[in-house]
This record gives C-alpha cells, sequence and structure tokens, in this order.
C-alpha cells in the first residue's frame, strides 16, 4: 500500500493525467520501476517464525511472475508433474494412491475430506484432539451436521494410544477417525501410525483420516504402515510454496467408493479428482500462480534432499532455537521428552516487565515474526522452525529477543 501511494504522488508530481494514457511510454514505465525500487517505502519481508503461511525463497516468488491460461498445455502438464511428485514425496505408490489438489487453505481440505469420505446419512465419526487443530476437526463435523464424538486429550501431551484402544475395542459404529499429526498449538507430534494400526484392526471398514499439514514435506511418515486412507496439507507449509490450494494424498480404493457422497460442489474430492483424471483440468478456476511457485518448490525440495533434507535443516534450526531460548532462561510449555521440531512454544516469562504484545511488536519491528500461543491452560507464544528459514536466521532471531528484553527492562537470564 505504501509503494501504491508513493506512485500515486509520483504520477501527480509528473502531471500524469491517467495511468493508462502514458503506460505506452517506455521512459515513464522504466522511471517508475526506478523510482519504486530507490523508493524506502519499498517493502522487504519479514522473517516468520510462524506455523505459515511461511518464507519462501525468492525463486519461489519469481516463479509467480508469469500468466498462465487454466486450459494451457503448460499448465496442465505442470499440474500433472505436481499431482505425481506429492505421491513421491509421501512415499507411496501412484498405482494405490493419489495427489488432489483443492483451492482453498488446509481447511478446505480437511473439509473435503469430511464431505467426500462419510456417507450422506447415518455417518458418525470419532476424533482425537489435544489441540486447537484437532478441535478444528470436530468444528468441521458439527457445521456438517455429522455425528461427531470428540475425545479431548492434555494439551500437553500425546494423544494416549491406550486409551484409543479401549474406546476402539467392540465399537464399530465410526465411519471415520481422525486425528492431527503435528499439533502447531502447541507442538506436539501425535502417534498417528500406532493410532492406524489399532484403527484398521479394530475396525477394519473404518476410514483413517490424517491431518499432516503442518508435517507432510518435513517429518518422516509411512503412511502404509500407519494405514492411513486420507492425508492433508498446504502449499504453504514445510514444502515451502506460497499460500492458495491444499492437497489431498488420498488412497484409491477408499476414494473411488466416495462418488456422490459429498454434501459440497466446490468441495467434492472424488469429483476433483474425477476431473483431474478426465481432462486433466480443475473444475473451477485454479491457483495458476500458486502452483507455478509450488512447482518451484518442489524443485528445491528435491535439490535440498527431500524430507530428510528439509527435516535436518528444521531440526538443526530447532535445536538451535532450543538452547538459545534456555540460555536467556524462558521454559518451553512442552516437556523435554516432546521431540517435536515443528513448532515450540515457550510461557510467558514471570517478570513483571515483560508484556507480550509489546515483545511481539517490538520483534516485529525488527522484521521477525513470532506468534501467540493457542493453548488453553497457560499463557504462551510460538515460535516456528519451518518455511524458508535458515540456522543464521534463528541466530539472528534470539539476538533480537535478547535485546528486546533488555529494552524492556526484563532480566536476563529470567529467573525460573
Amino acid at each position: 500500500m505504501a509503494s501504491r501511494l508513493k506512485l500515486a504522488r509520483f504520477l501527480n508530481c509528473c502531471k500524469v493525467d491517467t495511468l493508462s494514457s502514458c503506460y505506452r511510454q517506455s521512459i515513464f514505465k522504466v522511471s517508475c520501476v526506478r523510482y519504486l525500487s530507490t523508493s524506502k517505502t519499498n517493502m522487504t519481508d519479514k522473517k516468520l517464525f510462524t506455523p505459515g503461511p511461511l518464507g519462501t525463497s525468492p525463486s519461489v516468488k519469481s516463479a509467480m511472475l508469469r500468466d498462465l491460461g487454466s486450459r494451457d498445455v503448460e499448465f496442465i502438464q505442470l499440474v500433472k508433474d505436481i499431482r505425481k511428485k506429492l505421491v513421491n514425496v509421501a512415499g507411496v505408490s501412484g498405482a494405490e494412491f493419489t495427489a488432489v489438489p483443492m483451492q482453498g487453505s488446509g481447511t478446505f481440505a480437511v473439509e473435503a475430506v469430511f464431505q467426500t469420505a462419510l456417507p450422506r446419512t447415518n455417518a458418525k465419526v470419532l476424533v482425537f484432539e489435544n489441540g486447537a487443530y484437532g478441535k478444528r476437526l470436530g468444528k468441521v463435523c458439527e457445521v456438517m451436521g455429522v455425528e461427531v464424538d470428540v475425545v479431548s486429550f492434555p494439551e500437553n501431551e500425546y494423544v494416549d494410544v491406550k486409551k484409543v484402544e479401549s474406546l476402539l475395542k467392540g465399537n464399530n459404529s465410526y465411519n471415520l477417525v481422525a486425528m492431527v499429526h503435528c499439533e502447531t498449538s502447541s507442538g506436539v507430534f501425535n502417534p498417528v501410525v500406532d493410532v492406524g494400526k489399532l484403527v484398521k484392526k479394530l475396525n477394519p471398514d473404518c476410514t483413517y483420516f490424517v491431518d499432516g499439514m503442518s508435517s507432510f514435506g518435513a517429518v518422516p511418515l509411512d503412511i502404509e504402515d500407519g494405514c492411513i486412507d486420507f492425508l492433508v496439507s498446504s502449499a504453504n507449509k514445510c514444502l515451502e510454496g506460497v499460500p492458495g490450494f491444499s492437497y489431498a494424498i488420498a488412497r484409491l480404493s477408499k476414494l473411488m467408493k466416495c462418488k456422490g457422497n459429498s454434501r459440497s460442489l466446490s468441495l467434492d474430492l472424488y469429483d476433483q479428482y474425477d476431473n483431474l483424471e478426465k481432462t486433466n483440468q480443475f473444475r473451477f478456476t485454479p491457483p495458476t500462480h500458486t502452483m507455478l511457485a509450488f512447482y518451484k518448490a518442489l524443485e528445491e525440495f528435491e535439490k535440498e534432499g527431500g524430507v530428510t533434507g528439509r527435516s535436518a535443516r528444521y531440526q538443526e534450526n530447532c535445536s538451535i532455537l532450543k538452547s538459545g531460548m534456555k540460555e536467556l532462561g524462558f521454559q518451553e510449555f512442552l516437556e523435554p521428552y516432546h521431540k517435536g521440531y515443528i513448532i515450540t512454544s515457550y510461557k510467558f516469562p514471570d517478570d513483571p516487565n515483560f508484556n507480550f504484545n509489546d515483545f511481539y511488536m517490538k520483534l516485529n519491528e525488527r522484521d521477525q515474526v513470532i506468534y501467540p500461543g493457542k493453548v488453553l491452560n497457560a499463557d504462551c507464544f510460538r515460535i516456528g522452525n519451518i518455511g524458508y528459514l535458515f540456522p543464521q536466521d534463528i541466530r539472528y532471531l534470539l539476538q533480537c529477543i535478547k535485546d528486546v528484553c533488555k529494552e524492556m527492562n526484563m532480566t536476563l537470564p529470567l529467573k525460573k
């Protein structure tokens, strides 16, 4: 917005009546570009230490600077390649699984799975939750009018496999069981593989659905061993694309039984798959620029070493963060036995001069963006390690946190 205002002032100084009247003059175009590129109001990227959207590489952003039609042969091939690459990232067979992109944020894909995988009548869902995003799974079902049982666990603990087993034993009334892999409201990694094995052992016909939004591409997960039928994620998470679409990794044997289930036209995962298979095109306007960026992001993901390489960088980021924050005296919300490395929650320090809003804004002024907490039983804030972030970025953030604490007259290291 600031750059646009600057441009408007520039046009006024040039006594230009309309942009269109002089746009064809090359000297004008060059002047505009030069003016904006040297303007102090030209926005710079901030470092996003959040659960998403996340920072992206310059080359991913620049990949969007093209216009392609939705029926362009190049774009059609691009979509085919993206779907194939996503199946490869998932580590599953293309003969047994498919990738179905859906326009919209990750929650769109979540709702698309519920819409598609559940029968229109007598549907019943079991959700295991230990945080805000697990609760959202239950909320989606409630809004759909689907019967749902939400079983809650403490926000600072895993979903308890033994309790899952006791709940499922002798109960075949559920059509679908759902849970979150990485609960980013706290940072907990849930035992989705162990739960999936139990689901299929105790109720073989039940569909098993995992929200892998903030873990897919960076946390190794054996989808086959975990008996996962549907897994969803988003372009702007660990694969480091930009927001605009989400996707489901779907077991074909399950998906093919879902025709006619969806109560929604746009969120019909089966119909989206069917149309992509028949025409290689989306049913409705596709996110062309986002997909151009995502294809570039996938290339960079592969060059980094896939899941193994991406995981290694994020774990190093997390290790540096935790060590530095501990040195400053900040306390983690989770106990040390939790091994998550996507995002870390920290308790508000017991310092009379600490105010989270001030803390957040002072970091933001230094182009360092952290995130408020989402847990209900503790005052926390969160720092993510994912996206286009590297060890030097984490070290600089730690220095900024130290500077901000001093600016706020907080005593370092913090007292426990």
